[in-house]
């Protein structure tokens, strides 16, 4: 996985809550076992139209939020099925966080293990962004993963926001579970050879 530290970005708004897994990557799509190519589908029911041309009104086809790494999400974002290929779509596509005020479970963890931050913040605050982002599209904001804070133009206090103290330390050095257990060599090592005399 690639790093996390710091990140500035504008925002793409997607405000609609209770968007489910298949809603993210319609299950047509889940043929592959790799996390490669699936971006080209995020949301395929909602951007493309069945002659599979482009739909004008949708927000990831808007050139306003183009390149954008941070998705703005409505309300209990990633519910449905449990298929780690939604975090992989939304990775591939180019997001590296989603703000939302409530995740389901299982898709934070799967967005974690791809590297994937899901940024949870209050219903008010969620409101406030999508208003802000409204009035500004090219809106920058800042995600500090050290500090875990998001900060916000225009507002005087930055955004705390939690995360899982072990997750936290593997998107910032870019471990996936594995990466994490190889770090820890050195310390194992040294733990197994203080046990070698027990028979």
């Amino acid at each position: 996985m690639e790093k996390f530290q710091t990140l500035q970005s504008g925002v793409v708004p997607l405000p609609i809550e209770n968007v489910d897994t298949d809603q993210i990557i319609p299950a047509r799509f889940l043929k592959a076992t790799t996390r490669e190519g699936f971006g080209a589908n995020l949301f395929a029911d909602w951007r493309y139209a069945a002659n599979g041309q482009p739909k004008a009104d949708f927000v990831l086809n808007d050139p306003r939020y183009q390149g954008h790494q941070i998705l703005l999400a409505g309300k209990n974002f990633g519910c449905g099925s449990s298929r780690e290929h939604a975090a992989w779509a939304l990775y591939d596509a180019g997001f590296r966080v989603v703000i939302s005020s409530y995740f389901a479970d299982i898709f934070r963890g799967n967005a974690l293990n791809t590297g994937l931050l899901p940024l949870q913040v209050s219903d008010e605050v969620l409101q406030a962004l999508f208003a802000a982002v409204a009035a500004n599209p090219q809106l920058p904001l800042t995600v500090d993963l050290s500090a875990q804070t998001l900060t916000v133009p225009g507002r005087t206090e930055a955004i705390p926001f939690e995360l899982d103290a072990y997750k936290k330390e593997c998107l910032l050095n870019g471990y996936d579970d594995i990466d994490f257990l190889i770090s820890q060599e050195a310390a194992i090592t040294a733990y197994e050879q203080q046990r070698s005399w027990i028979a």
